[in-house]
């Protein structure tokens, strides 16, 4: 095989490596933003439990507040149920009074309830804590393995730029601008194998003569439909080797 077309095969390989690495790097951020993004919805949600909490508390400290100043008007009314003068006003203050103590009662109840819901909110506060630190750790591993990677990668690209400059370089100028033209039209895929006589690209068969020109193997060949760059590797029958041996013994 001609040394163009060695260069080639190796500028193809590289430009896949290329390629793939450019793209790893390229989904790493994004790999980290998602990750993030996981911590800020946990995040978020523990902001939500830490709120609903908190408003369960203001809930009980303002009923406990109702409930003082109910206690002091209860205290007046019974001063001055103690002074009454009248029968009528001794009966009107006991029920201001009942009225009082109902509205302790239903004050007390709702304090019962908030107790009751506060339970499972404080418990909710604490696990989505504990999940949180969870995630932060976890979330700083991927990322700096995210960073490593990609410091990897940058350095392994970095190398295979210079790899493929200096195979680059050792082509037929003409030659390399035509591989150019087609690799950017094929998506790194600018050479394809005609061993079985037809383009392993595009599956066109090939003219019997160009087939055979190809087959010599001492210049390079292009695709007559696809414009590939052509190879041929004889495929090695096995089967009929081991017999033209066994035939010489």
């Amino acid at each position: 095989m001609i040394q163009d077309l060695v260069l080639a095969l190796r500028l193809q390989a590289l430009d896949r490596k290329i390629a793939a690495l450019e793209t790893e790097i390229a989904t790493l951020p994004k790999h980290i933003a998602e990750i993030e993004k996981r911590l800020e919805a946990h995040t978020r949600r523990l902001e939500a439990d830490r709120a609903a909490l908190a408003a369960n508390q203001r809930e009980r400290k303002r009923m406990e507040g109702d409930i003082q100043l109910h206690e002091q008007k209860k205290s007046k009314l019974r001063e001055q149920m103690a002074a009454a003068k009248t029968n009528e006003h001794y009966q009107a203050f006991q029920k201001e009074i009942a009225f009082v103590e109902g509205e302790v009662r239903k004050c007390e109840d709702k304090i019962i309830v908030l107790m009751e819901q506060s339970e499972p909110l404080d418990k909710n506060v604490k696990a989505a804590e504990i999940s949180l630190k969870e995630e932060q750790k976890d979330v700083e591993v991927a990322k700096a393995k995210a960073v490593e990677r990609t410091a990897i990668d940058k350095k392994e690209l970095a190398e295979l730029v210079a790899e493929r400059k200096g195979a680059a370089a050792g082509m037929e100028p003409k030659l390399y601008t035509e591989y150019e033209r087609v690799r950017k039209k094929t998506k790194n895929t600018p050479i394809a194998d005609a061993t079985d006589g037809r383009c392993s690209a595009c599956q066109i068969a090939l003219r019997p003569q160009f087939f055979q020109d190809l087959r010599k193997q001492d210049k390079v060949m292009f695709c007559e439909s696809c414009s590939r760059l052509l190879t041929y590797n004889p495929v090695i029958d096995v089967v009929a080797d081991t017999a033209a041996t066994q035939q010489l013994a």
